[in-house]
């Protein structure tokens, strides 16, 4: 039997999530696809690295990091190498980068990317910075040395937003994308009109898992402009950084606005676009008051939306409703799979 050997960067909630889809998975990829699956290093920042090129047993390491935070020093293969040391120097064929996104530059994560890339091997990331802030140069760098570059967990979880495009919609030019991309920005927004107190909100949000300690990044739009620019770059060829998109948040939108709105039959949402002008691709984040009959108003809470205008087949949508950590770990699974049916012989 054949096997494929992957190196984790990173081991948080979508890396754990990842791992267990792994081991329940495992015999049916390995009956259609006639490979053994190796997960031959796990690299964290907090919770020490396992290296071990016979592959490590992902269950103890499940157990380890759910009981005690951090993997035991006992476990075979415990050693304190860094993430780039184990780019540079572990046995695998493919890295999966789940380290957090540093929405200002991209890095490290561009930088893990290139140095996997360097060594010809594959990647998968579901850090969305690399597609943001370096996609051109990356995919020409997988190009260039004959290996693959998945990035389907990037925008919408696993929702098949990249493989929809690449895969079915052959021959399409993409004219125009939108959506909505960041449920936070959502479920505040939903709530506000229900006139609930905005420190009800985040504590709800918090509670739940998806309003963070600091929602700076969320409420002033920059994780939607990172969002859309990763979609314009892969579905549109932009070239373009964050930095690029014409910014705005829903700090200053008060219950008054959402009120006015309503008056005229109107929802605000965090709307997400992209668009050609003048051979150009322009992208802009902001609040905007959409029709209520508009298909993008009815989105609610933390369920997302991406609509694609294309020149021959028209306007297509997909809504993730309600997103969960398991759908995070789906897309990098299918990222994966996807491999093994690009790589298999």
């Amino acid at each position: 039997m054949n096997t494929l050997k992957l190196a984790l960067l990173g081991f948080g909630n979508a890396g754990q999530a990842f791992a267990q889809m792994l081991l329940d998975k495992q015999e049916e990829v390995e009956q259609t696809y006639n490979h053994k699956i190796l997960v031959t290093a796990i690299s964290t920042r907090s919770k020490g690295t396992l290296v071990n090129p016979k592959g490590i047993d992902l269950e103890r390491a499940l157990k380890d990091v759910r009981e005690m935070n951090h993997f035991s020093k006992v476990t075979p293969g415990y050693c304190s190498l860094s993430n780039f040391e184990v780019i540079e120097s572990a046995d695998y064929d493919a890295i999966m980068e789940l380290t957090p996104l540093n929405i200002e530059t991209g890095q490290p994560a561009i930088d893990h990317i290139r140095g996997a890339f360097s060594r010809g091997k594959h990647a998968i990331t579901a850090n969305k910075g690399p597609i943001a802030w370096a996609f051109e140069e990356l995919k020409s760098m997988a190009e260039e040395k004959g290996v693959e570059f998945f990035y389907e967990t990037t925008v919408m979880d696993g929702t098949p937003i990249f493989n929809l495009v690449e895969d079915t919609l052959k021959f399409c030019q993409i004219e125009e994308v939108s959506g909505i991309l960041n449920s936070t920005t959502n479920f505040i927004l939903e709530e506000m009109a229900k006139k609930r107190p905005y420190d009800e909100i985040m504590e709800e949000g918090r509670a739940r898992g998806f309003v963070e300690a600091d929602p700076a990044m969320d409420i002033e739009g920059y994780d939607a402009a990172a969002k859309t620019t990763a979609l314009l770059n892969v579905l549109m060829r932009a070239n373009i950084t964050p930095d690029q998109v014409d910014r705005e948040g829903i700090e200053h939108i008060t219950e008054k606005d959402i009120e006015e709105a309503e008056k005229e039959g109107r929802v605000i949402k965090l709307l997400c676009r992209g668009y050609r002008e003048n051979n150009q691709v322009k992208a802009v984040v902001k609040p905007t008051a959409l029709p209520r009959e508009n298909m993008l108003a009815s989105v609610d809470s933390t369920t997302s939306i991406v609509s694609i205008t294309t020149d021959l087949m028209g306007k297509v949508s997909v809504i993730e409703h309600a997103p969960e950590i398991e759908q995070t770990a789906y897309g990098i699974f299918s990222d994966m799979v996807r491999l093994l049916d690009r790589t298999r012989k």
